[in-house]
């Protein structure tokens, strides 16, 4: 393995592992209450969003033109919304003869479908987030081999971003599951897929790529995440933080990643971009 990509797969690390100290700052609090819980899943649906309409879509309308943009996000949309419908929903336990065992019983019900939503919407927003950052570990790959300081900015600055990012897929796990563990190992799983980034980009990927289907993929991914996101993680934002404080969570979010967003491009050198 060359030098060049053991510091880019060192940096990209930096970046990705960002997402362990979010991840921290969730088990190392108490559970959180409902509402909390709904604002902060507000919070991780602006991130979503922000990334699949401002992010991947956005590049990919400006790559590939208007037309064809639109093609592969809806491609994404539709693909995703095949598969939803053969994800089961949770549904509740048989209701029991006595009136007061159905009443103890039916919350326990209702608290672990609770439970089983939150925890598919923190699965769901890992796997989004994992998308996300394989690109950046590309960028970091990239950035890398056009010089150490280039490499080293742009791996803080992903690092920075990461962290929110952390948050959002652990605080969901550590509330369906209240296992400090899988919540700290999910999020750190979702940040690994930066140094996949960059050792697909340097050993798997043909020279001959076409850069036009590489942009039509990402486009799909965010239609995907968007799908993923006003399916499942809206509807739970709503539900336990009231529509009131779940969109003004949903746009603090979306500010919050696209500051983000921008700080990592202008990181980049001008020939760059993620």
């Amino acid at each position: 393995m060359g030098s060049q990509v053991l510091v880019a797969l060192g940096l990209s690390l930096i970046g990705g592992l960002s997402t362990s100290i979010g991840a921290l700052f969730v088990v190392l609090n108490q559970a959180p209450n409902l509402k909390m819980l709904g604002i902060l899943q507000g919070f991780a649906a602006g991130l979503m969003l922000s990334i699949s309409f401002l992010d991947l879509a956005h590049n990919a309308i400006n790559s590939i033109g208007f037309l064809k943009g639109n093609l592969w996000f809806f491609a994404g949309v539709l693909f995703f919304a095949i598969v939803a419908n053969f994800i089961p929903e949770p549904t509740l336990a048989p209701v029991s003869d006595s009136k007061k065992k159905t009443r103890d019983e039916g919350g326990k019900d209702i608290m672990k479908k609770h439970r089983r939503q939150v925890l598919f919407s923190g699965i769901v927003t890992a796997v989004g987030i994992s998308l996300h950052n394989f690109p950046e570990g590309m960028a970091v790959f990239l950035g890398s081999m056009k010089g150490l300081r280039v490499g080293v900015n742009l791996a803080l600055a992903i690092a920075l971003h990461n962290i929110p990012e952390g948050v959002a897929v652990a605080l969901p796990v550590y509330f369906a599951t209240q296992s400090k563990w899988q919540a700290f190992k999910l999020a750190t799983l979702s940040g690994l897929a930066e140094p996949l980034g960059v050792i697909i980009v340097a050993y798997l990927f043909p020279s001959s790529l076409s850069p036009e289907i590489l942009e039509g993929l990402l486009g799909a991914v965010g239609g995907v995440m968007a799908f993923l996101t006003l399916h499942e993680m809206l509807p739970l934002a709503f539900d336990y933080a009231g529509q009131k404080q779940a969109v003004k969570a949903v746009f603090f979010g979306m500010a919050f990643m696209s500051a983000s967003l921008y700080f990592l491009e202008i990181s980049l050198p001008e020939e760059m971009s993620l």
